[in-house]
């Protein structure tokens, strides 16, 4: 039995050396601790196999032993080198093993080797497998070489190509040279770069032949050397052959472009046809070794090579000649193309292996963005010497009259003697007249010349005449037949003669009509609105000084201020758009002034506010039903699309008297009245008080108050209960903010929201509500643990939304109150998704995934797309109130029907709000509603009420 157990191995290991190559032993090679790189190029023992295994012989061990060991490829190959490593230090090296993929020293000239991904595997001998390491220019593997260890390892080729070079790195100094090599790589791929752009501008600029050429060759170049760094790489697609493929095409694009310079730059097309033919034959057949490059890249590199040598010479031949007989353009280019010759013969040298050293590649690229450099310097050397001087003697006079001709100016020349003006045909042309319309004598342009320009024009002409010198500036407006002026330019100086009188005036003329009307608009529209075209804040207190010096003059003259300030329009912008708002604004603007009286002033002041300034009416009962008449005309229903818009306003009044000063400071009595009827309600009117100033609801103080309003808790949260129809229980609740001003009492949202915004505090207001309300939510879900949880939504501003923090501030929240996943809703406007709705998609899809629940409030008032409803991960809709209130049309059911049918194909649950009465109530059930809010099932309550009404309901339910 042991004889068998012995002979078994042996017969095993001679069955396979008859079934594999010949194997042959290695000398290992010594690993220095201090070296940063060993090449093994010369060591490789280079093997193939006729199957996918081989036997090789290890090198021998510490002990002397040679042993066998067998390996089979993984990728199938039958083409191996064989080396073996020997650590004879006291410590672990960790080594790189690096085979290049592609190397221009020894890459052949004829059948260039484009390089390939060269290795698929190392096998060693003991311990385990090496680890690949990414690297697009290299195969790049990871050993570990014990103390004293001596290991053999046995490469995978991928083809039969050998590896041009086989390197042991120290990592680190691997890293370094890597590294040294990316800053050159990207000093000469910018340089490059920034070259062809310049030439493609300069193109552009000049307009020369030789600039395309030039920057075509500079592109050609800035591709070959991103394909040879490995640049194009990390962009395009070079993955298995790709990379072979481009390398060819480069090379063969660079012969080409080289060619075109060359018959650009020396216009061979002017020496003799043959010339056009020869290049453009060659053309073609560089090309087609573009389309050969796809099939066989090694044949189209070789001729590319060889194409770019015959070009370098034939060309600095032809230069040669060229120069010879008198082309002084060819003479330019010797120097550069002789560094050219040299660097075709020095890179000739490296592909044939002469020369072998590791920067010869980098420097040969280096070298090539240098040559195109002084290529490009010596076009535009050329393209911008000048043309050499104009043949022929200009004359002063002559010259001037050039000028002015390329000028464009028209001739305005007056002699004085005869008083006869003169002008070019052009003026007449422009105007409209017929031709002579304004030749003859001075006085007849004072006939169309605008009447406020009349005695300034006479008064110049005279005073050139009286002095005898200078020079007339002057502009002035010229009548059309229609009756309309245009704005001309006069500059002109008098001519003075022998006598010492002026004989002539002479000058030019300049239309400006349209420098004159942007002048006028920029002044217009720095003090009148853009959109209603009113004056703004700007112009309303100047005509508001003015008419304060008037009353002073005129005693019984006694103003009224009024400020109009439209309630609750952010929830028109966002429900129907600003676009849409806008429209709003016109409307209301064309309304108002029709209204008006011409010693009236209405303007702007802020976006939904309006000044007045009133006085056509003196009577204060007259003033009074004035006021009521504005207000009734923006309560009347404005018609959008098939729905009709209803508005109301604030309007405030401060009315003058002798001891009232008309400075800024009645405009913030007017506000304070605005206000004032604002927070009772708005839609009403109201005159200015002295007692309404010492409760400071101006808007300033407002804003500062508001700023301290959360930490002084004067912020008040209040719920309003969400039921289920089913069974009228309470599913929910809707977080309502109410501020509790110490001196003014509760105010509503439309009071202080839009004043958060607009100071940047809806932020943290928004915040605060939600924590609150989640903290909330949490105390009501422990006390309720027996029933399904309840949720609570909380809505969000269009400032909280585009902020990134919106993500960090909800996983806070959700943080700081364990509340059931989806319970805690976060409700957001139609209009407010659909600002940018790509944005808003990623946001709601991240602020799902933290586990909060999203509705779509006042869903119908805006105009969202349905395709993007789809993409929204809302899980409720809530339906706006104008639904669901009962209207004189029959089409309600209709609507509310096809509203909740879409929700429950898209998997949403439906809440709808405004329900006031029990019939309400049925109805919707009826339609298939689940959730409904409305004073039908009680008003915003607080937080104890709203845990009052949830015990009651729990304790009846128990019942």
């Amino acid at each position: 039995m042991r004889l068998i157990r012995w002979l078994a191995p042996l017969a095993l290991a001679l069955m396979m050396v008859v079934g594999a190559a010949p194997a042959r032993a290695v000398d290992a090679v010594s690993v220095r601790s201090d070296a940063p790189a060993i090449d093994l190029t010369a060591v490789l023992d280079h093997q193939r196999s006729d199957t996918d295994r081989i036997q090789v012989s290890t090198a021998p061990g510490t002990d002397g032993i040679v042993r066998r060991i067998e390996v089979r490829a993984r990728e199938g190959g039958q083409y191996w080198v064989v080396f073996a490593l020997a650590n004879n230090t006291d410590d672990q090296l960790d080594r790189l093993i690096v085979a290049p993929h592609y190397r221009i020293v020894s890459s052949g000239l004829f059948w260039p080797d484009l390089g390939l991904s060269r290795i698929a595997t190392i096998t060693p001998s003991v311990g385990d497998r090496p680890e690949r390491q990414e690297s697009p220019t290299a195969d790049v593997f990871r050993i570990t070489l014990d103390p004293g260890a001596v290991v053999t390892y046995v490469a995978e080729l991928r083809t039969d190509k050998l590896p041009p070079q086989l390197y042991l790195w120290e990592p680190e100094s691997y890293k370094d040279k890597v590294n040294s090599f990316t800053l050159y790589q990207g000093i000469v791929i910018g340089i490059s770069g920034l070259l062809a752009l310049v030439l493609t501008i300069l193109f552009v600029v000049k307009g020369s032949i030789m600039f395309p050429a030039a920057a075509a060759l500079a592109w050609a170049v800035l591709v070959y050397i991103g394909v040879d760094f490995g640049f194009w790489g990390k962009v395009l697609d070079m993955s298995n052959n790709a990379e072979r493929v481009w390398r060819a095409a480069g090379e063969a694009i660079l012969a080409a472009t080289l060619l075109v310079f060359l018959f650009a730059y020396l216009n061979l097309s002017r020496w003799h046809v043959r010339y056009s033919h020869i290049t453009i034959g060659w053309l073609l057949f560089l090309g087609s070794l573009v389309a050969l490059a796809l099939f066989d890249p090694a044949v189209a590199s070789g001729i590319a090579r060889m194409s770019l040598v015959m070009i370098a010479f034939a060309g600095f031949a032809l230069i040669v000649y060229l120069s010879t007989h008198g082309f002084d353009r060819a003479v330019l280019l010797i120097p550069t193309w002789f560094l050219l010759v040299v660097w075709v013969v020095a890179a000739g040298m490296t592909v044939a292996g002469s020369v072998t050293n590791d920067i010869v590649g980098p420097a040969l690229l280096g070298g090539l963005v240098l040559i195109v450099m002084l290529i490009g310097f010596t076009v535009m050397q050329h393209a911008f010497a000048g043309g050499g001087a104009t043949t022929g003697v200009v004359s002063d006079v002559e010259r001037r009259a050039l000028a002015l001709t390329g000028s464009g100016d028209l001739i305005w020349d007056w002699d004085v003697s005869a008083d006869k003006v003169f002008t070019s045909p052009e003026t007449e042309a422009l105007l409209g007249l017929k031709r002579g319309t304004l030749e003859g004598p001075a006085a007849k342009w004072l006939e169309v010349l605008h009447p406020l320009d009349q005695d300034r024009f006479r008064a110049a002409l005279d005073s050139v005449l009286d002095q005898r010198r200078g020079r007339l500036v002057q502009d002035f407006r010229l009548r059309t037949p229609d009756g309309h002026f245009m704005w001309f330019a006069l500059k002109a100086r008098p001519v003075v003669g022998s006598d010492g009188e002026v004989s002539r005036v002479v000058g030019t003329l300049t239309d400006v009509t349209d420098i004159k009307n942007s002048e006028e608009r920029m002044l217009h529209d720095s003090v009148h609105d853009n959109l209603t075209g009113l004056p703004n804040r700007k112009l309303f207190m100047d005509r508001l000084s003015a008419v304060a010096n008037l009353a002073k003059t005129v005693p019984t003259l006694r103003p009224t201020l009024m400020v109009i300030d439209l309630d609750r329009f952010k929830q028109v912008n966002d429900s129907v758009g600003m676009a849409v708002g806008d429209s709003i604004l016109l409307t209301l603007t064309r309304r108002l002034t029709r209204i008006l009286k011409p010693q009236d002033t209405l303007a702007r002041l802020a976006g939904d506010q309006f000044g007045l300034i009133l006085l056509s009416e003196q009577d204060p009962a007259r003033i009074t039903a004035f006021a009521e008449t504005i207000r009734k005309t923006i309560r009347a229903p404005i018609a959008f699309n098939d729905r009709e818009i209803f508005l109301t306003a604030s309007i405030g009044l401060a009315l003058s008297d002798p001891q009232t000063q008309l400075t800024d400071e009645i405009i913030k009595d007017a506000e304070l009245a605005m206000y004032h009827s604002k927070r009772i309600g708005g839609d009403r009117i109201d005159v200015y008080k002295p007692a309404m100033r010492a409760r400071k609801t101006d808007r300033l103080t407002l804003e500062s108050e508001l700023r301290r309003a959360i930490e002084r808790q004067e912020i008040t949260i209040l719920y309003q209960p969400i039921v289920r129809l089913e069974d009228r229980s309470i599913a929910g609740f809707e977080a309502l903010s109410r501020w509790d001003h110490p001196k003014l009492g509760r105010m509503s949202p439309s009071e202080f929201i839009s004043i958060a915004e607009e100071i940047g505090l809806i932020v943290d207001l928004g915040t605060f509500v939600m924590d609150q309300t989640a903290r909330q939510l949490s105390i009501w879900q422990r006390a309720m643990r027996s029933r399904e949880p309840i949720f609570a939504s909380v809505n969000v501003s269009s400032r909280q939304l585009l902020r990134h923090d919106l993500i960090h501030d909800i996983r806070t929240v959700l943080s700081r109150s364990s509340v059931a996943r989806g319970t805690l809703k976060l409700e957001l406007t139609e209009s407010l998704v659909m600002e940018n709705p790509e944005h808003a998609a990623q946001m709601l899809a991240r602020i799902r995934e933290l586990g909060t629940g999203l509705s779509l409030d006042d869903f119908g008032t805006g105009h969202s797309s349905l395709s993007y409803l789809q993409r929204f991960p809302f899980d409720t809709i809530k339906i706006d109130q104008s639904f669901v209130r009962t209207t004189s049309r029959g089409t309600r059911p209709v609507i509310l029907k096809s509203i909740i049918a879409l929700a429950h194909d898209l998997g949403m649950d439906v809440v709808a709000e405004g329900a006031e009465t029990d019939s309400d109530a049925v109805e919707l059930y009826q339609l298939g509603c689940e959730y409904a809010q409305g004073f039908a099932f009680g008003e915003p309550m607080d937080a104890d009420a709203a845990m009052r009404l949830l015990t009651e309901e729990r304790l009846e339910a128990a019942s």
